[in-house]
């Protein structure tokens, strides 16, 4: 009995010491956004968090819900717990410059996915944003051919990739003399759908004449949305708008021939895939691919919207 005894204590030692070696060596993923609230943001962090889920790593989520100086902050409590790897979603890696380093001097790898890339980061997945607004742009001045564009800017420079959109937009405004810039107006966030509804309302107003506002170019799907819905309420004719995202919601629209004529759809499940992918290679001592990373982006119209 007691040599059954001590055989049955060392084999329950040698569980609890396996369970515990196990429970050590999952690897801790902190993932970080000030925007979570967004439709595609919240895509990315879902996928994220399945594929660490399906890499048997624990993945933890903050989101600051706009606060960016709270990002930082947050950031920093990450690093004290000695996470494994950071995962930046949306955001401008240059506001959080210093808690990247930080990271760095502890040997956390910083990811980004739709963000971008800077020193001392691992890598980062995005869409090429200066090709989709290329693409996006020249498609809305070829919609309205030679008639005079009275255009509305919605945007979000602090985004870098938004900053990145809006610049190539300035460029090609600037080249097309058939373009006159009407206003340019930063939409908040979080709430990008209803704050972009209610500019685009106001600006309605003051410009009431026909042909005073015959385009609206949005930087994202959801002031494309918002400044769509404001329209039709309005009951305007002759006012087109575009997007960049593909987002559920926008593509609707765009089928049913709404105001809302045309989206960049990203791949965003490609992004969290990528990002998943190097996280993997860097925890096993590898170094990634490429610094920066793009996954493939779609021109969506009502001619391929169903499809």
């Amino acid at each position: 009995m007691k040599k059954i005894l001590s055989i049955v204590i060392a084999l329950s030692l040698i569980l609890t010491l396996t369970a515990c070696g196990s429970k050590k060596d999952t690897k801790k993923i902190a993932i970080l956004t000030p925007y979570l609230s967004s439709v595609t943001t919240n895509q990315m962090v879902n996928l994220l968090k399945k594929e660490s889920k399906a890499n048997g790593w624990d993945a933890n989520v903050v989101d600051t819900k706009g606060d960016v100086g709270q990002l930082a902050n947050r950031m920093e409590d990450v690093i004290a717990t000695n996470v494994d790897a950071i995962v930046l979603v949306s955001t401008d890696p240059n506001q959080v410059k210093a808690q990247i380093q930080a990271a760095k001097e502890k040997n956390i790898p910083v990811f980004g996915c739709d963000s971008a890339y800077i020193d001392g980061m691992a890598m980062n997945a995005t869409s090429d944003n200066t090709a989709m607004s290329k693409m996006i742009t020249e498609h809305l001045f070829q919609q309205l051919g030679n008639k005079p564009i009275n255009l509305v800017v919605l945007t979000y420079r602090p985004h870098p990739g938004v900053l990145k959109r809006t610049l190539e937009l300035d460029k090609l405004r600037k080249q097309n003399p058939n373009v006159k810039k009407v206003i340019e107006q930063q939409v908040n966030v979080p709430g990008p759908i209803e704050n972009s509804r209610k500019q685009m309302e106001n600006l309605l107003l003051a410009n009431k004449e026909d042909g005073s506002i015959t385009a609206v170019w949005a930087g994202w799907d959801e002031p494309a949305i918002g400044a769509t819905q404001a329209i039709q309420a309005a009951g305007r004719k002759g006012i087109i708008v575009t997007g960049i995202d593909g987002n559920s919601q926008a593509v609707d629209l765009i089928k049913k021939g709404s105001p809302l004529v045309a989206t960049v759809k990203q791949n965003f499940t490609g992004m969290a895939e990528l990002v998943t992918k190097q996280i993997e290679q860097v925890l096993q001592g590898k170094a990634v691919t490429e610094k920066e990373q793009y996954a493939p982006a779609t021109l969506i119209t009502k001619e391929n919207a169903g499809k």
